[in-house]
């Protein structure tokens, strides 16, 4: 093989290698493009849910608080058959995670026992986390039984008062009581999907 064929195919694969870089080039400038655009939607998507609810959605399962309550949450779901994306949504309504937290009313506590509803539940100390959320979730458990599994309804109770419910019988034309239910419902479906999300990638 002389100088010259040796050149000639030298410079055939050379052009071949230029060619497959500058398609492996294209594909990943191209992926790069879709994926950015992939992220800017997700991004939108996420202040769009912001907006529409009191807490950003990165601090919604994100803050230590909430980790550290997880097994709690999940303990007490389980013994009272409640939902535990519901439970987590009930705190984030009721407290945004404040172990500490006391309402205009008087309410303590991540799940806002009354002074009296915790006394009757047997919870000595409400700014304890467990006995809280296993004394709130046993409340809303009974809620949901005396509603006949209504979770609008053992909602509206558990932010009204079981009387009032009966009284309007259905959910209180309160705005308060109307907008948490709803606040509840969207923070619901976000702990939903976040817990789906955790199972899939187990």
């Amino acid at each position: 093989m002389n100088k010259k064929t040796i050149i000639q195919l030298l410079s055939i694969g050379l052009v071949k290698f230029l060619f497959i870089f500058i398609m492996i080039l294209s594909v990943t400038v191209a992926y790069n493009h879709n994926t950015q655009k992939a992220l800017s939607s997700q991004s939108l998507k996420e202040k769009y849910l912001a907006a529409n609810t009191e807490y950003s959605l990165s601090s919604i399962g994100g803050n230590k608080a909430e980790r550290l309550i997880h097994p709690i949450v999940i303990q007490a779901a389980y013994r009272y058959q409640i939902d535990p994306a519901l439970v987590k949504a009930i705190i984030m309504a009721e407290s945004g995670y404040n172990a500490r937290a006391i309402s205009n009313k008087g309410a303590k506590g991540l799940m806002q026992l009354m002074p009296a509803t915790a006394q009757a539940l047997g919870v000595e100390d409400v700014f304890n986390p467990k006995q809280n959320i296993s004394g709130g979730v046993r409340y809303f458990k009974q809620l949901v039984n005396q509603f006949d599994g209504d979770i609008k309804l053992a909602l509206a109770a558990y932010n009204a008062g079981s009387r009032n419910v009966r009284h309007y019988q259905g959910i209180p034309p309160f705005k308060a009581t109307r907008y948490y239910i709803k606040k509840v419902f969207e923070y619901y479906q976000i702990y939903k999907d976040q817990m789906i999300g955790e199972m899939n990638r187990a």
